[in-house]
């Protein structure tokens, strides 16, 4: 029998939940699911929610410890959270997010009303990209206070990954074949687009402590992203909150690359039905 190694597997990443956090119902109404590499700021997100409504007694809080050396994945750490979870309406967050006023009976009511206006939703976050230049956002974070670029729901094609709802009947999950720490918002959007789901950006105010940051592994992970869906798609324009990304498996146009995509980006963040875009929106590394 080979080893996982020599087949390409890795053992799944080890599911913890907090220590503080009792058991929770059988069937609890949400699971929280984050990759943690800070226990206070993830010790401080947990008290942010609880005391927003989503309590231990009715929610599963689980955790991936990415604190050592040995790191997970985003794409692997968040399939194994989704597997592991109980609810079916599963929440992944980044461990620097804040709840701020918006609370669990506000998300109640933004997915119940999502689920009146369409049934196939299977994703939604608070901020994301409709199209090549328009953004989503309803956050927080050192971009700008209260940024509310509607209307909502507004339906996107990605999703920014400090918050995204998962529906996990609608089965989906990343792609097992990418890693790292990136476009994985995009990456499960695009896999329930496939599937036949939507996803949304919805009217669910929260901080984002971080305002993201453009180091080398972005790029190496943008460049995976685009060499994989590239093969995998038609040609297509990708907006996610951090770059445009042109999906085509053309040799031509594979050749020209960013020389034609950059160009582009940052005319359509200048024409004037743009939206959502500051000026220096993520500082380069």
């Amino acid at each position: 029998m080979p080893s996982a190694s020599h087949i390409g597997l890795t053992p799944p990443p080890r599911i913890h939940r907090p220590e503080s956090t009792a058991t929770c119902a059988a069937e609890p109404a949400y699971s929280i699911g984050t990759l943690v590499t800070n226990r206070p700021q993830y010790e401080a997100m947990l008290a942010s929610f609880r005391a927003h409504g989503f309590a231990h007694e009715t929610c599963e809080f689980l955790f991936i410890d990415n604190t050592g050396t040995q790191q997970t994945s985003a794409y692997a750490g968040l399939n194994a959270l989704l597997n592991a979870a109980r609810a079916n309406t599963v929440i992944l967050c980044h461990q620097d997010v804040r709840l701020i006023g918006d609370d669990r009976t506000t998300l109640d009511a933004r997915l119940a009303a999502l689920g009146a206006t369409d049934p196939a939703w299977a994703l939604a976050g608070n901020a994301g990209g409709m199209a090549p230049g328009k953004l989503a956002m309803r956050i927080t974070d050192p971009h700008g206070e209260n940024q509310n670029f509607g209307p909502f729901p507004a339906r996107v094609s990605s999703l920014d990954e400090n918050f995204i709802v998962v529906r996990r009947d609608a089965r989906i999950g990343f792609s097992r074949d990418l890693s790292g720490f990136h476009f994985y918002g995009a990456d499960i959007c695009l896999q329930a687009g496939i599937a036949g789901y939507s996803a949304y950006v919805i009217d669910f105010h929260l901080e984002h402590l971080s305002g993201g940051r453009k180091a080398q592994d972005f790029y190496e992970a943008e460049q995976a992203f685009v060499t994989k869906w590239s093969k995998a798609l038609e040609p297509r324009w990708i907006q996610t909150t951090c770059s445009l990304v042109h999906l085509t498996g053309g040799p031509v146009r594979a050749s020209l690359g960013r020389l034609i995509d950059r160009p582009v980006a940052r005319l359509l963040r200048r024409l004037p039905g743009s939206r959502g875009f500051k000026r220096s929106k993520m500082k380069p590394a």
